[in-house]
């Protein structure tokens, strides 16, 4: 149940506001690359402080950072999803669907300059916070650890997205030369640092009263900092941060899945970190995440829509994810929605869908209240399962994997038996097709993909243009080379 109330939502707006409103604005684009500057006097208090934190969180919300672009990114690349909306409409999205984007495509623009603008919050808060003098030290602690989970969090989508890309930690002044691309591991040894750093001051979900519910936690770090040693094959690390995550009782799997998507079921115990979005009386609380993926047509722009794939393959016979997954044209939802007939695509993604009985905004479902799901329990779980397979013990691997099968087994009988082996070689790809199904439209898919080493031989069965070598990162935008009058370079192959 979404616990966060619109005081920390409207006070992320307002600091937004006080911070410039970088994110309704390219002017940044035509200063500095890789940041803008906040002014200083703002942080002279504990209420500054705060207000400068949660304008990192309300840049989450923004265009730039969690809607087309990442879309685009994360998604339309994958095998679980294609364009969708009208053959006609968008075309440069579709470049991403068939791996025939170029660094013009201004979508790269966005991605590439939203995760900065996040990045130059965060070091604002990481830099001058520290120096308020006026302020209680644990709080001060905790904000600054924030902002670096945060930090990290916008770097990790950076580096999966490009590889090595320029390291910023200070804040970016005008007139400041450009920076060159750092490399891959060192952007990894960067996000390591602030997320051990984060762990360090962070508390847990239970820690933080209820007005708090929503903010970077010691599980949402742990969390991260697993995956980011995942996509690095350390699985010791994996195993040890997601093993502590599970032993701490601070999640679990008993919302039922197709409940966790839901107004109900955010925040909840499955979730260790979500984009907050808020239906706020003055509006701009909330997203057009849903809306641009909602029913063409009837209920919003109709893009990023299911694969073929992934509704006739992906699925075991029975299993009641690919419902709670997908919305088929003449459905009558939970709600009593029907999804009309004659819209244009053949299916939708239901996890994005707002159910006319939540919570709306004034504004439209353009401002939806919605939530984003960053990381969720059953990814750490699975996470937990691919790490001790690869460490030798498979009892714990099908012990953590039946786990998330039976929570989206619920009462039912007969469909996704438990697994009964533990040889490491079956598990693997067990493991794999489990992730694809429980985190089906939720952002992951390509990126698994592309670690596995998989994604040639799967994309390319599908349909897709993929280049190995090539196209398992995205070309640097030639927007940002121009501007870094060519310090920046290139990725190969564009």
């Amino acid at each position: 149940m979404k616990s966060i109330t619109n005081r920390f939502l409207t006070t992320a707006l307002t600091g937004a506001l006080l911070l410039g409103g970088q994110s309704c604005s390219e002017s940044f684009l035509e200063r500095n690359p890789q940041g803008e500057e906040i002014v200083q006097d703002f942080f002279q208090s504990e209420d500054g402080a705060i207000k400068a934190t949660n304008a990192i969180y309300a840049h989450l919300r923004a265009w730039q950072t969690h809607v087309f672009a990442f879309i685009a990114v994360s998604s339309l690349t994958s095998d679980d999803a294609e364009k969708g909306s009208d053959p006609t409409d968008a075309p440069f999205m579709g470049e991403f669907d068939q791996f025939t984007m170029t660094p013009t495509n201004f979508i790269l623009n966005d991605y590439w300059t939203g995760q900065y603008q996040g990045i130059n919050r965060c070091n604002e808060v990481i830099q001058r916070v520290p120096e308020i003098t006026a302020i209680n030290t644990t709080l001060r602690d905790r904000l600054v650890g924030e902002a670096r989970f945060m930090r990290a969090y916008f770097y990790f989508n950076l580096v999966r997205t490009f590889g090595g890309v320029p390291r910023v930690t200070n804040i970016v002044q005008a007139g400041d030369p450009p920076q060159p691309r750092a490399s891959r591991e060192e952007i990894y040894q960067l996000i390591e640092q602030d997320l051990n750093a984060a762990i360090g001051v962070l508390p847990e979900k239970s820690g933080y009263p209820v007005a708090d519910l929503g903010r970077a936690t010691k599980g949402a770090a742990k969390g991260l900092l697993a995956k980011v040693a995942m996509y690095q094959k350390r699985w010791a690390d994996v195993l040890r941060l997601t093993d502590e995550i599970i032993a701490s009782n601070e999640y679990n799997l008993n919302t039922p899945y197709e409940r966790i998507f839901t107004e109900a079921g955010e925040n909840s115990s499955e979730s260790l970190f979500e984009v907050q979005n808020a239906a706020l009386p003055q509006c701009g609380g909330g997203s057009q995440y849903a809306e641009v993926q909602s029913v063409r047509g009837q209920l919003g722009w109709g893009f990023n829509v299911p694969s073929n794939d992934l509704i006739n393959s992906a699925y075991e016979p029975g299993d009641p994810r690919r419902e709670a997954t997908i919305i088929f044209p003449g459905e009558t939802l939970f709600d009593g929605v029907i999804i009309n007939r004659t819209t244009p695509n053949p299916a939708y993604n239901q996890k994005a869908y707002v159910a006319q009985s939540e919570t709306r905004s004034a504004c439209g479902i353009g401002d939806s209240n919605k939530n984003i799901r960053i990381l969720r329990y059953a990814d750490v779980m699975l996470m937990n399962a691919e790490a001790a397979n690869e460490l030798g013990n498979g009892a714990q691997a099908a012990q953590r994997l039946n786990a998330v099968r039976a929570r989206a087994r619920g009462s039912r009988t007969g469909v996704l038996p438990d697994v009964a082996f533990t040889d490491q070689a079956q598990m693997r790809p067990v493991i794999w097709r489990e992730r694809r199904v429980e985190l089906a439209m939720e952002h992951d898919r390509f990126w698994d993909l592309v670690r596995q080493g998989r994604a040639a031989q799967v994309l390319r069965a599908v349909g897709k243009n993929f280049t190995p070598g090539v196209n398992e990162v995205m070309p640097i935008p030639q927007t940002q080379i121009d501007a870094s009058g060519g310090v920046l370079t290139q990725n190969p192959g564009y």
